[in-house]
């Protein structure tokens, strides 16, 4: 498995893996247009053989010193491969070449994120900026993910 920065021709391969597991409420799915808008932010991981994109995470910048893991998903046919695990790393290296010191993560699945040393933390204390994608989210303001911090 290859993990790479995502390109313009990967947004629709991410949206569709995104899109699969909104429906299933595991994470918020987001607009192709945004994907596009923020295709930089993403690395992916392809099957050398199929070509195919099996996995896909995202890491925004916030601030000088903060940014967020988010979008991370891998195909089920493909999970048990440590897909996620690399992406996490992935980001994490990304992140610590911007020396960014603390990554957050808003997410329904708090027992992935513990294995890397998240910690669930109150939204409250994530800056206000943060806020302003969770306005235009469908469950904005009765969000039910939970928060978590990694300190890098």
């Amino acid at each position: 498995m290859i993990i790479r920065k995502a390109t313009i021709e990967d947004i629709k391969s991410i949206h569709s893996i995104l899109k699969y597991y909104g429906a299933k409420g595991e994470l918020l799915a987001r607009p192709l247009s945004l994907l596009y808008d923020h295709v930089r932010d993403f690395n992916v991981c392809e099957d050398p053989q199929t070509k195919k994109i099996v996995g896909c995470c995202a890491l925004q910048f916030c601030w000088e010193d903060l940014a967020e893991i988010r979008s991370i998903a891998v195909l089920e046919s493909h999970e048990g491969k440590n897909i996620g695990s690399r992406l996490i790393e992935t980001a994490f290296d990304e992140a610590r070449h911007y020396k960014i010191k603390k990554v957050f993560t808003l997410t329904y699945r708090p027992e992935f994120f513990k294995k890397f040393g998240f910690i669930v933390i109150d939204k409250a204390e994530l800056p206000i900026k943060i806020w302003a994608d969770c306005i235009h989210c469908v469950k904005f303001p009765d969000c039910d993910e939970t928060a978590m911090l990694k300190r890098l």
